[in-house]
């Protein structure tokens, strides 16, 4: 009887034991298959798809056996699975950017993933396809990695000349087989010139159109900008682009007879800029030569994004058109008392110092700054040189070399 009593007892307890937790894995393939074995000739179970979570029944070496969602089981390669740690990283990226302003759209040029940190060799998991419409949320810039046993390239010090004598001849020699009593004095040694600064690569915050949240290569991606626009792009790169309102055009040779005007943004082919544009201007549409034309422009600036555009009224502006609300823009400059602009080595974040906040109205094919009268417009950092002469064309307030 009390081996009875044992048994049911150890019986009873493994019934109240808990179950272990489940573990998951998830697909970072574009599409892969799960298999019956691990061998060189298995049949195939079942399909599954980037970002298909998967339950881990077995482990093997270099291979996990899973079960899907609709109960197929089968063996993966673990080279194409991400853990639960990379999911949770993705997912706390995906919350934490939830509610920043997208700052400019964008296109996926070619299948690539998104990487949870900004860099090559971080951990990747969603895989976009070419053609996907992005949304930019912030721009991160790192140094390039180097290969392994790569050399740092120096900068080339300048070769020193030879000394010639004071009278210019040769030096008076004592004898035959003899050497000059007055020898040339030496040169002093050219200073070693510092290393070249590391070649950069920009990264940027993107969300796709699920929602899910991660850092892009910015060469896998072309920003979303008109074509009627970008080849007034005069060799830069459009960063942004942002409708400010509509034209009526009825002889205009499109289709659409609404034509919108742009605030566009805009810098220069290089990664690494401690600014994410150099030049501002505004398109706007002539209606009796049914073209676009430049109706402002702001050049040699630091600017930043976002570019905001609402409707919006002149505060200090007198008579009904300052009442009125028309299309308005701000946008920030770096201010030219701020220190120097330094990427965070690590992360890569840019976080400019003093800033100057311009505002900006459409009134008609015009453009006006909205700005207090009395006053004198703060001084902006400029990325190149500005001479005096410019700097008193500016008016009050004028801007300053930095």
């Amino acid at each position: 009887m009390s081996a009875i009593f044992v048994v049911a007892g150890v019986s009873g307890c493994s019934k109240l034991r808990p179950k272990p937790e489940a573990q998951y894995v998830y697909v970072t393939a574009k599409q892969t298959f799960l298999r019956d074995r691990v061998a060189a000739v298995s049949n195939r179970t079942a399909t599954v798809e980037n970002g298909d979570r998967l339950e881990v029944l077995d482990h093997g070496r270099r291979f996990v056996k899973v079960q899907t969602a609709k109960g197929e089981q089968g063996w993966i390669d673990e080279k194409v699975v991400a853990t639960q740690d990379v999911f949770d990283e993705f997912e706390k990226l995906k919350k934490a950017h939830a509610a920043d302003p997208v700052v400019a759209s964008a296109v996926v040029r070619d299948d690539v993933y998104m990487h949870a940190t900004p860099g090559r060799d971080t951990e990747r998991f969603y895989r976009l396809a070419e053609g996907e419409k992005l949304k930019l949320l912030g721009r991160a810039t790192l140094a390039k990695p180097v290969p392994p046993g790569t050399r740092v390239a120096k900068a080339a010090a300048p070769v020193a000349a030879p000394a010639v004598p004071a009278s210019g001849g040769a030096a008076p020699v004592s004898g035959a087989g003899k050497s000059s009593k007055a020898a040339a004095p030496s040169a002093p040694a050219a200073p070693e010139a510092p290393p070249e600064p590391p070649a950069m690569e920009d990264w940027w915050l993107v969300r796709d159109s699920k929602g899910d949240t991660g850092w892009l290569f910015s060469r896998m991606m072309d920003v979303d900008a008109p074509d009627a626009i970008t080849r007034y792009s005069e060799g830069q790169r459009i960063v942004g682009s942002y409708v400010l309102t509509t034209v009526n055009d009825p002889e205009a040779e499109q289709d659409e007879k609404n034509i919108p005007i742009y605030v566009t943004v805009l810098s220069p082919y290089k990664a690494g800029l401690t600014y994410d544009f150099d030049q501002l201007r505004v398109f706007t549409w002539n209606v009796k030569k049914h073209r676009y034309e430049t109706g402002f422009r702001d050049r040699n600036i630091e600017g930043y994004l976002p570019v905001s555009v609402t409707m919006a009224t002149d505060p200090y502006g007198k008579g009904p058109a300052a009442s009125t609300p028309a299309p308005t823009f701000t946008y920030r400059v770096l201010a030219d008392d701020a220190g120097p602009v330094v990427p965070d080595s690590v992360t890569g974040a840019i976080v400019p110092g003093k800033t100057v906040l311009k505002t900006y109205r459409l009134e008609g094919n015009l453009v006006r700054r909205v700005i207090q009268p009395g006053t004198s417009a703060p001084g902006e950092a400029h990325p190149a040189p500005v001479s005096d002469k410019k700097k008193n064309a500016a008016g009050k307030g004028g801007k300053k070399k930095r």
